[in-house]
């Protein structure tokens, strides 16, 4: 094998050990990518943005219901994860990205699943609250980016979805649900949670 040949093989054995991703799809991206690790994720990931928004309007009411319980036992978390078919519900992938989800919640306390969930009253709340404890220090030229910036911070805290995952804060657990939605071919859906902490 002449040594580009390996080169190519060692950069699709990476994307896909750090990915997930099918080795074709891996290959194709570095090939698209002229070799460029770092680009072919980013091609990766639009591709599976793209593919999870194509599936997003399937119903899913198969999936699992999975628990996460601290060693402790203080707090733990029950989620329910949803997806099309029982044949992918059974899967170890899907099993496991329930499980992490279970994790994420137990670890992270969000109090909702995604922003469209989070009442008009809290949004209203937030407002109130950023007009008197950070707009008067901020350069009216620039308030709107500012209360952007502050809603996207409450959003990364309080969403699901939107927060670090705790395995790779480098990615949000939304990244998570999208990689796995483009290797499985199935919508996914998080469907709600509880969280459980001792004497709450």
């Amino acid at each position: 094998m002449d040594k580009d040949k390996q080169d190519l093989m060692a950069k699709v054995k990476q994307l896909r050990a750090e990915t997930g991703a099918g080795w074709m799809d891996c290959r194709k991206a570095i090939e698209e990518a002229k070799g460029d690790i770092e680009q072919a994720r980013r091609i990766l990931k639009a591709k599976g943005v793209q593919m999870a928004q194509k599936k997003a309007h399937r119903e899913t009411r198969e999936g699992l219901i999975e628990a996460y319980i601290h060693f402790s036992g203080r707090f733990g978390a029950l989620v329910e994860v949803n997806c099309e078919t029982d044949f992918v519900a059974r899967t170890p992938e899907f099993k496991r990205l329930a499980q992490e989800i279970a994790l994420q919640v137990a670890g992270m306390n969000p109090r909702y699943v995604s922003r469209d969930q989070v009442p008009e009253q809290e949004i209203h709340r937030l407002r109130q609250e950023f007009e008197e404890t950070v707009a008067a220090s901020v350069d009216p030229a620039t308030q709107d980016s500012a209360w952007e910036r502050y809603l996207e911070r409450f959003y990364a805290e309080s969403c699901l979805l939107d927060q670090p995952w705790v395995r790779d804060q480098t990615r949000t657990v939304r990244d998570l649900l999208t990689e796995t939605i483009a290797r499985l071919g199935e919508n996914i859906v998080v469907r709600r949670f509880l969280r459980f902490e001792l004497g709450e």
